[in-house]
């Protein structure tokens, strides 16, 4: 029996013979754990992606609002856009009864029209807050402050404004203590929030908060409120927060027994099961496509390697003429299959996570680049050799010596 070293130089020989050869072999290969990376690192990133930039709420916050959160049933929605208005007056209400909620604010969302002096800003997002969603909201003040709670109450025309604003409307200057015409009303700019980019292509600093006071006399009562509620880090209390929440909401709305509720909840969890069940199909769709690619790699691997069989015929014939046994055979071929699959999943792995690495050096989006990816890549490519080079290896271990000596 030849020792495993003897056996890997044949095969890194016998390679090297072929180079053309061995390298169409692992080109289909390459390209199959090449697709499966990069579609594995994304669909990871875009997961970070999603949890930090869409489903951005804390782990003890929730909200309620009047239409579904986070639902892809179209008819769902519409069937919402009749329930009743959540109003400030529900926020109050949650407020008070409501022992394990630590803050309840509310939001209200319309588009406008910004400008400062020449410059001008086409719809961008006008957010209605109460003072206490400083404390709720994910979005951080760098510059400036939010709006306290008295300029919320006598509806005091001051804003706070995204990054987008800072930079179209304040170039090269101080936005904080200017005027803002946003709608049909000026706003004294007293704070700037930090930015925070794009979002799936759509950029998310175009926006401006204001008091919730000032945005209901200026936009009407006929808003829809959201209510966000921070809960208090006492155990359990999201859950109990929301069962104090559901129960003030359902008596204010005479909801009893088994009636459907006209009002729904959202947190980041639900946020993130949505997001996962859209990124889980297309995910299954890749990685099929990708595993095709690596089948057909393997299949090329075995047509290359038989037809590598027909054409060593006589070299298998003088090897057993001089003592190699049926084992030897299979070996080798074994060998310089697994070789040549490892060799392109190793190249596959690094094209995968090239792509993945431009990706997020180039872009916003979080590429992730994670280790057990590329151990995947090399058992997957390791598995492929192996099943892939059973059938021409076993053929090389049975030809007879004595025919294989007599082959041209």
């Amino acid at each position: 029996m030849m020792a495993w070293r003897d056996n890997f130089n044949q095969s890194v020989d016998a390679l090297r013979a072929h180079k053309l050869r061995a390298a169409l072999t692992v080109l289909g290969l390459t390209m199959g754990v090449t697709t499966l990376i990069t579609v594995m690192t994304l669909v990871q990133g875009a997961n970070v992606y999603v949890e930090k930039k869409i489903a951005n709420l804390g782990t003890n916050v929730f909200q309620i609002g009047r239409v579904p959160f986070a639902v892809t049933d179209f008819n769902l929605i519409l069937k919402a856009l009749r329930y009743k208005y959540i109003l400030r007056s529900d926020m109050q209400a949650v407020a008070e009864a409501c022992p394990d909620c630590k803050y309840v604010g509310a939001t209200a969302t319309a588009t406008a029209k910004s400008r400062a002096g020449d410059k001008e800003l086409e719809d961008i997002n006008l957010f209605g807050h109460t003072a206490n969603m400083a404390e709720i909201d994910s979005r951080t003040v760098i510059a400036g402050r939010y709006f306290t709670e008295s300029e919320d109450t006598r509806n005091a025309p001051v804003c706070v404004i995204g990054q987008k604003l800072v930079e179209e409307l304040f170039p090269n200057m101080d936005p904080l203590g200017k005027l803002v015409h946003i709608g049909n009303q000026d706003y004294t700019v007293v704070g700037t929030f930090e930015k925070i980019g794009n979002v799936l292509g759509q950029d998310q600093d175009a926006f401006a908060v204001i008091p919730m006071g000032t945005f209901l006399k200026t936009r009407g009562t006929h808003n829809s409120l959201i209510i966000n509620v921070m809960t208090t880090d006492a155990p359990h209390a999201m859950e109990r927060a929301q069962d104090e929440a559901r129960q003030v909401m359902r008596a204010r709305r005479h909801i009893t027994g088994a009636k459907e509720e006209d009002f729904f909840f959202g947190t980041k969890d639900s946020y993130i099961a949505l997001w996962q069940s859209i990124s889980g199909a297309f995910f299954a769709v890749f990685v099929m496509v990708s595993s095709i690619s690596a089948l057909v790699g393997g299949i090329v691997i075995m047509n290359v390697m038989l037809v590598s069989v027909t054409e060593r015929t006589k070299e298998i014939g003088v090897r057993r003429a001089l003592g190699a046994t049926q084992a030897d055979i299979l070996r080798q071929f074994l060998t310089e299959s697994v070789m040549q699959c490892i060799i392109g999943g190793t190249v596959g792995i690094l094209l995968g996570f090239g792509a993945a690495l431009g990706l997020r050096t180039f872009t916003e989006f979080p590429a992730a680049v994670q280790t057990w990816v590329a151990v995947l890549g090399v058992f997957l490519s390791s598995v492929i050799g192996l099943f892939f080079g059973i059938y021409p290896a076993t053929r090389a271990s049975r030809l007879d010596p004595v025919v294989a000596l007599r082959a041209d």
